[in-house]
């Protein structure tokens, strides 16, 4: 015989006292053997129910749902117990909560949507599109009302996190690997892009040219937060594992992503620059070799501290990362070296890895996390900046065009450059294709020249700064689904599938072999 839950013994005994109390204070001396028996029978009852109850365990889609809003509702509601007036609608920190609450939620809505055997459009552009509704909705945006000074604050620091998380990420062991496949891919189209996008942005906007040059930069970024999770779907199903495609291009990624945000970084530094233009010019390789200099020597104090011998040495490591990082973005305002901090955070976060080699990964985790946070934050923000009302048609049509002759480019080069290194011309128009898609990059650089553009008090290089926030914002509008459609529906059709099963480390092994021959 089984023995009985201690909560129905509880609730059966509890019953009978109970009834019993109730019966003394009655004046009855003692309870009837019918009375006995009804208690007994309701406590049994009483002590079924309970058992269900504690049996049930809720589960599913609808749980999931009550249990994220219960989350947001209670971030609110901790939020203003917390500060009190200043959490009501049209203060600062309302509009942030709010902000970063319909941020998450456009970005869970827009994934839903999707075509079957194709990787889900990005949570990103839902993120994107909640800040620029909240900007531009009539009345709610009075009541969403977010500080300028804590928006740009805000966005660094996310800035910070998505660089630190970008060089944790860089493969250098591919990089040796893949040798000049990859370094084509990288460099080849994103120069090309950049420099197209900076003569037709110069004529068509009208911007000077270290200003074309800087949005041609901000474009030139291919998005690893799109081609990644496209690229490891089509890579599970085993399309281009044999020739190595995914592997390419996830590699790939990260050095494009370096190579524009050196070029941004220096222009950036030559565009704020006070003295004459060849002054403008070497500050502006000042800060990138500063940028350079100072990530190493961060990166290598964390090869040293904290020792492993420590206690929560991981711990320990991510916030002395994300300490420095988040230090170096701010610092190197404060020192008037706009342009290096970005450098400095993605070279200290490399060096780090590199050294932690195997350890890096819980940390890279962590690194993660916050990212899951922040990047609600920062494309909201960005959407946030957008107002439809302030834009013309003119600026709008002129920069998609140049962001439009600017993709042309960057598919011709990329196919060129892809020519003689093995590939079928299926393939090759995959890898020029695939190489399309804007989002992490642009949304984590393209503010940055609006923002100094603030603190200097010029409303000419203001102007200058939504131009080149309002095309990277249209940038990712355009690619970002367009590009994770295409992979998705081009890579069955224009990559070739393994035709038998492989375990885990002979796939590897397939795909450095066919990377490697074609180099």
């Amino acid at each position: 015989m089984s023995r009985a839950h201690p909560l129905l013994l509880f609730s059966r005994f509890t019953w009978v006292k109970v009834h019993l109390l109730t019966s003394e204070a009655m004046g009855e001396e003692r309870l009837t053997a019918e009375q006995t028996e009804t208690c007994e029978k309701t406590a049994s009852k009483a002590s079924i129910y309970c058992g269900k109850l504690l049996r049930y365990k809720p589960h599913g889609f609808t749980v999931s749902v009550i249990t994220k809003a219960l989350l947001g509702l209670l971030l609110f509601g901790v939020v203003w117990a917390v500060t009190g007036p200043a959490c009501l609608p049209g203060q600062n920190l309302f509009g942030l909560v709010i902000l970063f609450l319909s941020a998450v939620c456009g970005g869970k809505l827009i994934s839903v949507f999707r075509f079957p055997r194709t990787p889900p459009i990005p949570a990103l552009l839902g993120m994107l599109l909640a800040g620029v509704v909240l900007r531009n909705v009539p009345y709610v945006t009075d009541a969403v009302f977010i500080d300028q000074n804590w928006s740009a604050a805000l966005r660094n620091v996310s800035l910070a996190v998505i660089l630190t998380r970008a060089g944790l990420g860089l493969n250098a062991a591919a990089l040796r690997r893949l040798k000049a496949v990859c370094v084509r891919v990288a460099v080849g189209p994103c120069l090309t892009e950049a420099c197209t996008v900076a003569v037709v942005a110069h004529f068509l906007l009208e911007l000077p040219w270290i200003w074309s040059f800087m949005l041609g930069f901000v474009l030139a970024a291919v998005s690893p937060a799109v081609v990644v999770p496209s690229m490891l779907l089509l890579q599970s199903d085993g399309f281009g594992v044999q020739k190595g495609v995914p592997t390419l291009l996830m590699a790939a990624g990260s050095f494009d992503d370096i190579l524009a945000i050196t070029g941004f970084t220096t222009c950036l530094g030559i565009a704020f620059g006070t003295g004459s233009t060849w002054m403008n010019v070497g500050k502006g390789v000042l800060e990138v070799l500063a940028g350079v200099l100072t990530g190493g020597v961060m990166g290598l104090l964390l090869h040293f501290l904290p020792s492993e011998d420590q206690s929560d040495v991981v711990l320990r490591r991510c916030c002395l990362l994300l300490g420095l990082s988040v230090f170096s973005v701010f610092g190197s305002r404060a020192a008037d070296l706009g342009g290096a901090g970005g450098l400095c955070t993605l070279v200290l976060a490399f060096i780090a890895g590199l050294s932690w080699k195997e350890q890096k990964a819980p940390v890279a985790a962590v690194v993660g996390r916050f990212w899951d946070v922040f990047q609600p934050l920062l494309f909201g923000l960005i959407g946030a900046e957008i107002s439809i009302s302030t834009l013309s048609a003119y600026t709008v049509g002129l920069g998609v065009s140049s962001m439009c002759v600017g993709l042309l480019v960057r598919v011709l080069v990329t196919f060129c450059v892809v020519l003689f290194a093995g590939f079928n011309m299926k393939e090759k128009i995959f890898i020029s294709l695939a190489w399309m898609p804007k989002a992490t990059v642009q949304a984590a650089i393209g503010s940055t020249a609006l923002d100094m553009a603030r603190s200097a008090g010029d409303e000419q290089l203001q102007k200058y700064g939504m131009d080149v926030l309002t095309v990277a914002v249209l940038a990712i509008l355009i690619t970002a689904p367009i590009g994770a459609l295409a992979i998705g529906l081009a890579g069955p059709k224009l990559l070739q599938q393994e035709t038998h099963t492989l375990d885990e480390g002979e796939r590897e092994s397939t795909r450095v072999d066919g990377l490697e021959s074609k180099l």
